[in-house]
């Protein structure tokens, strides 16, 4: 049986949810970059015009579908009170319904345009351009979004990734600005003042806002869910706390158990042991390898954690060294914090329990 604690963490759905929210907004901003192509009736031999209009919708549609598997992980997800209604009815959610609420903005105005442009010979041209130039609005309202109620705001990858597409959205316009020599010279200068004014106002707010300390309760996060966020965090703080600080010797006693042989003839030993009789951590281990004809085993793979009964994964790592009954494992924490351990081990394989000692350096 293997002793070894599962790590508990985000559920499939939030990296669903991050990944697609991710990709959507690189599909809408290439459905920008296109949608500027198109207007400019931009065309080549190797790219006609019908094909970059064409490129532009799949490109929509397919940052539509991935918006749409983005709500559903969202609300199957459970995390935070989010329901379907809030995934279209903007600001009435709960959870920081402002930001929230500006995704559902983006949504509907990306549902707006497909059902226009497929209803396009009905509505007439005039209001089809209406709709579409609105809906270039969902670009940076889903990127204001994205800061406000994303957790990857403060990254460097995503906020590179959220300067790389600003940069070229307002590359785009003003190409677009200078290239229409024939249009009004008024609307021409608004359209470049607000090319590069948006992107500015969105960087000077998320500096102060979802980039600053202290976003998530300004935000509007339910205070159920800060408090049981900062319990969490009190929890592992004080767990760390209790072991002792390297180097130290303790003792350590525990049981240990051996799987079946597996088809490949492999085998899985896992040890659980208290240290300084419980007071000074928690240690787990586990060695998949091949048995050997003297009762050992020949180690191919190994996990490692040490930690407090609070939180018995505060270190882990692997085993660096197997010596008959003396192992050396390399752990570190969260932060990076390294710890080496050595444990040197007294077996009894009738009763499958341990004895010996531990150094953490």
């Amino acid at each position: 049986m293997n002793l070894l604690l599962a790590a508990s963490g985000p559920s499939p759905y939030w990296y669903l949810t991050r990944g697609t929210g991710v990709v959507a907004l690189l599909l809408l901003t290439a459905g920008v970059l296109l949608g500027v192509l198109t207007s400019t009736r931009w065309g080549t031999l190797r790219w006609p015009r019908f094909v970059v209009s064409g490129l532009h919708r799949n490109v929509t549609l397919l940052a539509l579908a991935f918006v749409v598997v983005h709500v559903i992980t969202t609300i199957v997800d459970g995390y935070a009170p989010i329901g379907l209604r809030d995934a279209v009815l903007p600001f009435f959610s709960s959870y920081r319904p402002v930001w929230l609420g500006l995704g559902a903005v983006a949504f509907d105005l990306l549902l707006a345009l497909i059902a226009t442009s497929l209803l396009r010979a009905r509505i007439g041209q005039r209001v089809w351009k209406l709709v579409h130039w609105l809906a270039y609005g969902a670009w940076p309202v889903a990127l204001v979004h994205a800061f406000g109620t994303g957790s990857d705001a403060g990254s460097g990858w995503f906020d590179l990734l959220a300067v790389g597409s600003a940069a070229a959205v307002v590359l785009a316009v003003l190409w677009r600005v200078v290239s229409a020599r024939s249009g009004p010279g008024a609307i021409r200068l608004a359209g470049g003042f607000t090319a590069l004014a948006v992107p500015a106002a969105i960087g000077m707010w998320a500096a102060d806002g979802p980039l600053a300390s202290g976003w998530a309760r300004r935000a509007g996060t339910p205070s159920s869910l800060l408090a049981s966020a900062a319990g969490k965090a009190v929890a592992v703080s004080d767990a760390v706390a209790e072991l002792p600080s390297t180097p130290f010797d303790a003792s350590v006693s525990g049981t240990f158990s051996t799987s079946a042989p597996r088809g490949n003839g492999s085998i899985t030993v896992a040890l659980s042991a208290v240290a300084g009789g419980g007071s000074k951590g928690v240690l787990h281990v586990t060695i998949w390898g091949v048995p050997l004809e003297n009762g050992g085993v020949q180690m191919t793979g190994s996990t490692v954690t040490f930690g407090s009964r609070h939180a018995p994964q505060a270190y882990s790592g692997r085993i660096v060294s197997l010596e008959g009954s003396r192992l050396l494992a390399s752990l570190q924490d969260a932060s990076g914090k390294a710890l080496d351990l050595t444990l040197d081990l007294q077996l009894d394989p009738s009763a499958r329990t341990f004895s010996g000692s531990l150094h953490g350096a």
